[in-house]
């Protein structure tokens, strides 16, 4: 009886790694045919208008903002502003922040050159006392910037008086 199950555990161990082997084996040739659909497409990609603008084109006035100590609950604003020193438009495709509680905002108009742009941040300090250092990637035409912000959010005090005044009465 034990000679029986030892025999079928290592057919089916058998029959595992030979069909293990033959996905693999498939999985090889799609990657083959993704291989050589990328390189057949790659030309035209390659023939797409190229940019003279680089990062150093999108000059901020400071690339790092600190906030100092802030107090818990209202949002800790500010904002950001660059100027195009470059030959072409740039416009910004997206403002990564690192986390959910720093928002960016920008404009999706194109920054003439010589023009102007702004990046708005904003930090949500509710519920988030203590130091922090957030960063938002803002990437563009021109490249990607990586700005910082910082501070120290004052945890707000518990106060002694109760929140509910409908328990307290008066005379």
């Amino acid at each position: 009886m034990k000679k029986t199950i030892l025999s079928l555990c290592l057919l089916l161990l058998s029959a595992g790694i030979a069909m293990a082997q033959h996905k693999k084996h498939k999985g090889d040739d799609a990657s083959n045919d993704k291989q050589q659909t990328v390189s057949a497409t790659a030309p035209a990609a390659t023939s797409a208008p190229q940019t003279t603008l680089k990062a150093d084109d999108m000059a901020f006035k400071d690339m790092s903002h600190d906030f100092g100590v802030v107090p818990e609950g209202p949002d800790a604003t500010t904002e950001f502003t660059f100027t195009n020193t470059g030959k072409e438009p740039i416009v910004i495709q997206k403002a990564q922040p690192s986390c959910g509680c720093t928002v960016p905002s920008f404009s999706s108009e194109p920054i003439l050159p010589g023009g102007k742009g702004t990046i708005n941040v904003a930090y949500h300090t509710k519920g988030r006392p203590n130091a922090f250092t957030k960063t938002i990637s803002v990437v563009s035409n021109a490249g990607t910037k990586v700005l910082t912000i910082k501070g120290n959010v004052e945890k707000a005090p518990t106060g002694s008086v109760p929140e509910n005044n409908s328990m307290i009465k008066t005379n």
